[in-house]
């Protein structure tokens, strides 16, 4: 069994959190970043990851990523992981670019007629386009969690 299977829910979002660290992190810090109710919570989550040999902890008790690992319907790009529904979205939104672009086309063309046919798959690229788009950023704000943005307004004030 690959160790990507294993990851899902709060230790995929710590998995995540220890990736996207610069260096290595602490317990509390661990615990604030995925927004867990205490440090026992996340020590359980932060084992499970050691034993799955993908983080080591250092003799200050700080962890850092050992390996990346590939995570089933998500990729990385960088230090973020990304749901493969987004990389869908972007192709269908490609496609749908393109049909727009033959339909304005057309009205400058007299002699390029658009069936009603192509109007209506140009319909459902766009439907394609936004359901994929929801689907992948409901999965993507699952990952990262909105204490980022909270961080940040507090230290900008």
């Amino acid at each position: 069994m690959k160790s990507g299977d294993e990851l899902e829910g709060t230790t995929l979002n710590v998995y995540a959190f220890i990736v996207r660290a610069e260096g290595q992190v602490g317990v509390r810090e661990v615990t604030r970043g995925v927004e867990l109710s205490s440090t026992s919570v996340t020590h359980h989550h932060l084992r499970k990851l050691e034993n799955l040999n993908l983080i080591e902890k250092n003799s200050y008790g700080q962890y850092s990523l050992k390996t990346k690992t590939q995570i089933e319907g998500y990729m990385w790009v960088g230090k973020s992981l990304v749901p493969r529904l987004m990389f869908y979205s972007f192709f269908f939104m490609g496609a749908f670019i393109a049909e727009i672009s033959m339909i304005l086309f057309s009205l400058v063309v007299e002699s390029l007629v658009i069936e009603v046919r192509f109007l209506f798959l140009t319909g459902i690229t766009l439907v394609a386009m936004f359901l994929f788009l929801k689907e992948s950023i409901g999965l993507y704000h699952k990952l990262n969690p909105k204490y980022t943005t909270k961080t940040k307004t507090v230290e900008s004030v």
